[in-house]
């Protein structure tokens, strides 16, 4: 029989998790903040504060842009090292996917005004005129082509975890056949969604048993369901997945990646805005800043050597 004391600690494990769920999005996700004070420390380095206008860059915004001086930001926040919340909701975000933002914004001489939201709801609002800008760790893909531009500034992708300890999975996933029989939480709204779903007739092709799929609109109750066994294994982000399993209270095992994707800034179809923000991205990899972003949260191996507008989705 358990102690009380280890029926505690168990409680307080459980606790965590939100605070250590996956990166906002991936390529998808949604925004899950932990408890206050539960999520790791940010790294202290400030790359980005040496970053000035750059005018040549600047003159490539709208005229109104210009003179407002501002860009709204619609911005999925979740956990590191995308973007998340080191000292809880309300305080200051921190992250790659928020150190590049910033950058941009100040190569360009305009302030960025973020505005938190969910993740499945930024694209759509996109075309309404609610954000100039979305950043969530979105993934270039053939389908969200077709209604949004994006301007890449690194390449991320899809992959999978499991809980810590656990054998159905031995090896890395290159086939969802893989999954078959098994269940597999992800985010709403995300292209991990949109993948399991458009294959899951594979294990029936193969005579298996399908493979069953759970969407959480929180990334921490799909780590919670996870360690619950209420799912077998995630698919998410290949960079939230790998600093997930990182950290030891996760109690996670990264299976390595499935599919890499170009990610960027999303922005309405037709968007002037476009140029500037690929103008941008690359003058931050020229001088330097950008790799220096990307080693601050752990990321230089989904560096890009030059940002690109709307990319075909890699095969």
């Amino acid at each position: 029989m358990r102690t009380i004391r280890t029926h505690l600690r168990g409680i307080t494990a459980l606790a965590l998790l939100p605070a250590l769920a996956l990166t906002a999005c991936g390529s998808g996700g949604t925004a899950g903040t932990g408890p206050v004070g539960a999520q790791s420390p940010a790294p202290t380095a400030d790359p980005v504060a040496a970053v000035h206008k750059v005018d040549s860059v600047a003159a490539l915004l709208p005229a109104d842009v210009r003179r407002s001086g501002v860009l709204r930001i619609g911005s999925s926040v979740g956990s590191p090292p995308g973007a998340y919340y080191p000292n809880g909701p309300g305080k200051p975000p921190a992250g790659q996917d928020i150190d590049i933002t910033e950058a941009v914004a100040k190569v360009l001489g305009v302030k960025a005004v973020r505005q938190d939201a969910s993740f499945e709801t930024i694209l759509p609002a996109l075309g309404s005129g609610k954000y100039d800008v979305g950043t969530g760790n979105f993934g270039v893909t053939s389908r969200r082509l077709k209604t949004v531009d994006f301007v890449t500034y690194i390449n991320d992708g899809q992959g999978f975890a499991v809980k810590e300890g656990d054998t159905t999975l031995r090896k890395k996933i290159s086939d969802l056949t893989q999954l078959c029989g098994l269940t597999i939480g992800t985010g709403a709204g995300t292209t991990f969604e949109t993948t399991l779903n458009a294959q899951q007739g594979v294990c029936a092709k193969a005579g298996r048993k399908p493979y069953e799929v759970k969407v959480y609109s929180e990334n921490g109750a799909t780590l919670t369901a996870l360690q619950q066994g209420r799912i077998d294994v995630i698919m998410s982000t290949i960079n939230g997945l790998r600093h997930q399993a990182a950290q030891p209270a996760a109690h996670t095992t990264f299976l390595g990646e499935y599919h890499r994707l170009d990610v960027g800034f999303a922005f309405r179809k037709g968007s002037p805005l476009t140029k500037a923000f690929q103008a941008a991205v690359n003058e931050l990899i020229e001088d330097g800043t950008y790799a220096r972003i990307l080693d601050k949260w752990g990321t230089t191996a989904s560096a890009i050597d030059t940002s690109r507008i709307n990319p075909p989705e890699h095969r």
